[in-house]
């Protein structure tokens, strides 16, 4: 990686928060789809069309979106920064991707807990099977409370 292209990364991330943040996520959740500053407003209940002007510029000057012949603004460009590090793009929404973990994990578990203690075998109580119970449910606390964690932080 470059340093000016590195640069340019930490000077989005250090201008995408708050309100922008904001914004950006709204425009992210359907890239294709142009927005007027009226939409942006109405939609993120911002105060006035102003202050929804003054962050899809700010937007535009990171070369983030594009403004449209209309007058109308456009994702040009997604950016995984910050908070976006942890989501992934699934159609039109952004999931955690703990999200993915969590639920391949759960499923690993259930088919331990039904094949292995039900299915093949009478259920035991040896350390082995203990372990890998207390393993499992421990583990699938902490991805899913962190995957509901970052789902509440979310900007939008």
């Amino acid at each position: 990686m470059s340093d000016d292209n590195s640069s340019d990364v930490s000077e989005i991330e250090s201008q995408l928060k708050g309100k922008t943040l904001q914004i950006y996520w709204y425009l992210m959740r359907d890239p294709n789809c142009s927005v007027g500053v009226r939409e942006v407003q109405r939609s993120l209940g911002l105060s006035s069309p102003s202050v929804a002007a003054h962050h899809l510029d700010k937007l535009l000057s990171l070369g983030l979106v594009q403004k449209t012949p209309r007058g109308e603004y456009l994702l040009n460009q997604e950016v995984k920064v910050g908070l976006l590090k942890f989501f992934s793009r699934m159609g039109r929404f952004l999931v955690p991707r703990h999200l993915f973990y969590a639920i391949w994990l759960s499923t690993m578990f259930a088919i331990y807990l039904v094949v292995y203690n039900v299915i093949l075998y009478q259920p035991t109580f040896s350390v082995h099977n203990i372990a890998a119970i207390l393993f499992g449910v421990t583990a699938n606390a902490f991805l899913w409370l962190e995957t509901v964690r970052l789902w509440k932080e979310k900007p939008f």
